[in-house]
């Protein structure tokens, strides 16, 4: 556990000042900002939805937003950011000649890459609530104090994170095994195209396929019927689609350890 923690640390002082784990704090902050100024520009529109239909449409524009593109594109630059250090030095053999145990110097890289998407995931349930309550206290016309959706937000977002476990395990492999950012790029561009296509679509063997998981996990919570009407949103965290995505994120990382472990002592 030391030697994880050692590595870990060693993650964080790395990456600190990279673009990537300020992504993980702007993205969130940029986009609940520019939905706040647009619910503020047009509060007299709205004024007549009941709080909770408020906070379903404040959420679920940021959640169209970010669920289907940007989070999986997202975890593909960050699953190459933390990696990249490593590419550019090409310090692999350094990294894994040092006096720790070799899986906690990859368990770490892992782990570090999926706290930066948490951090994402987390600041974007902070600052919906955030933004949200900010709302409804400058213009009390909008009756955001109605209801409080916190506990709602982080079920959402927590399947969300589960969600894209496959997809970052598949991308951190990607991102070890290539110096190229362009190819890592490439597959997940492509995956998520593919996957946003089956998710829409409903094809009954999406749930099979990584990159499809975040966007079958937001259209499976979404409510349906007219905006206006009360909503009614249901939590299912544990669907197939999860259990998909986590099988493969551990037969991932198990599998890219030891090809990782070959390739840095050639």
């Amino acid at each position: 556990m030391k030697a994880f923690l050692l590595s870990f640390r060693s993650e964080f002082y790395k990456s600190r000042k990279t673009l990537g784990f300020w992504c993980a704090v702007l993205l969130p902050l940029l986009i609940c900002l520019l939905m706040f100024i647009g619910f503020y520009s047009n509060s007299d529109k709205l004024i007549h939805y009941p709080g909770m239909s408020l906070w379903m449409r404040f959420a679920g524009g940021v959640l169209n937003v970010t669920g289907t593109l940007l989070l999986p594109m997202f975890i593909v630059f960050t699953a190459y950011s933390v990696n990249s250090v490593e590419h550019k030095a090409d310090s692999w053999k350094t990294l894994f000649s040092l006096p720790l145990p070799k899986m906690s110097v990859y368990a770490a890289k892992f782990i570090y890459a999926l706290f930066l998407v948490f951090l994402c995931l987390a600041l974007f349930v902070l600052f919906i609530s955030a933004f949200g309550t900010l709302l409804g206290t400058i213009k009390p016309e909008l009756k955001f104090s109605e209801y409080r959706m916190e506990c709602t937000l982080m079920q959402i977002y927590f399947k969300l994170l589960l969600s894209s476990l496959g997809i970052l395990s598949i991308q951190f492999l990607l991102s070890l095994l290539w110096k190229d950012f362009l190819k890592p790029m490439g597959i997940g561009f492509v995956g998520t195209i593919s996957g946003v296509i089956m998710g829409a679509m409903q094809w009954k063997y999406a749930y099979l396929f990584p990159y499809s998981h975040p966007m079958l996990a937001l259209t499976n919570m979404m409510p349906r019927g007219k905006p206006d009407a009360t909503p009614t949103l249901h939590i299912d965290i544990f669907t197939k689609d999860v259990y998909i995505s986590m099988a493969v994120a551990a037969v991932v990382f198990v599998c890219g350890y030891f090809i990782v472990l070959k390739k840095s002592v050639k």
